[in-house]
């Protein structure tokens, strides 16, 4: 549990019912899909379809929620992120929409659909190595030189409302669910969604999903303490978007207070969802997202026991020779 200084930086309802006002500019309510004969009867599963958004990812939400607060000498100045690609494009996204210049440093692994998206956007690219901590490192070295204004992929306070109205939704959607799961990489959006499901309903649960390779926020949970992993470990998932080293300091003190557990999947459990998203039920996601339905369907004896479940789908921006492998 946190201490009463921590419980002083956690999300509160008023953080998340002001960044719905925000974000309603640009993001979309996104459907609760039914996974239609996902459970055999024995329970009912639905997918939050983040992928349908604007930039085809949740990431929209945070940026904006962010960048639409920012004073006008802020915009002036221009923003800066760094990010495998989702975040990417919702702060490219979120910067041409407040008329400021969005400069990018990605990884040299990221994938080229989602690099192409943001540049599409008008960002600025700058191309580092795959290490979650390079990039973030170069990213704070420009900003100190240029005077661009820091947009953190999870760790900020800003970002974690944003990523809330996410959970909100389910919520106000679906009183009656009893299990949420989101994917967890660096923690933004479990912070966010966990936060704004126990603050609406105490009673739900809510478990977060990595992938094994990477699996350092599942370590972190079960020590009670930030556990941290090396690039190289991170990378062999395929799963781009939860190859974070670690989970930030600010999202950890909201899993700590209000995540119930997180669960771990397979590189085959995943691509076994994304093939399931997309053959059975006609939603493309990539395999970050996939992984929330991969827990749903193969590792429901390490899940709370529910009736009704939503699966967080964070995101649709998939590589055209993966989609092709699926089909």
């Amino acid at each position: 549990m946190t201490t009463q200084l921590q419980t002083l930086l956690l999300t509160t309802l008023a953080d998340i019912r002001a960044a719905q006002d925000r974000v309603s500019a640009v993001c979309l309510r996104t459907p609760l899909v039914k996974l239609e004969g996902a459970g055999d009867g024995a329970f009912e599963l639905f997918a939050k379809a983040e992928n349908l958004q604007p930039i085809g990812s949740f990431k929209l939400r945070g940026a904006y929620n962010k960048i639409s607060q920012l004073s006008q000498e802020q915009k002036s100045r221009g923003v800066i992120t760094y990010s495998s690609g989702n975040h990417a494009q919702g702060v490219a996204f979120a910067a041409r929409a407040a008329g400021t210049k969005a400069v990018v440093v990605m990884p040299s692994n990221a994938p080229e659909v989602k690099r192409k998206a943001t540049e599409a956007q008008g960002a600025e690219i700058v191309t580092v190595g795959p290490a979650s901590a390079e990039r973030q490192q170069r990213a704070e070295a420009l900003a100190a030189e240029h005077g661009y204004v820091v947009i953190p992929p999870y760790d900020d306070a800003n970002i974690i409302a944003g990523a809330a109205t996410c959970g909100a939704e389910i919520l106000e959607d679906m009183p009656d669910v009893d299990l949420i799961l989101v994917p967890v990489g660096g923690g933004g959006l479990l912070s966010g969604v966990s936060a704004a499901a126990k603050l609406l309903k105490p009673s739900v649960k809510v478990v977060g999903v990595e992938p094994e390779l990477a699996g350092d926020a599942a370590e972190s949970f079960k020590a009670g303490k930030i556990i941290r992993y090396t690039a190289e470990q991170t990378s062999r998932t395929m799963a781009d978007g939860l190859r974070t080293q670690s989970v930030g300091a600010l999202n950890f003190m909201h899993i700590q207070e209000f995540v119930d557990d997180i669960v771990r999947v397979s590189e085959d459990e995943i691509v076994a969802a994304m093939k399931k998203l997309l053959v059975n039920w006609r939603l493309v996601a990539e395999p970050s997202g996939a992984v929330t339905t991969a827990a749903a369907l193969f590792k429901r004896n390490e899940l709370p026991t529910f009736r009704k479940s939503v699966v967080v789908l964070t995101g649709g921006n998939l590589e055209p020779s993966l989609l092709k492998s699926l089909l």
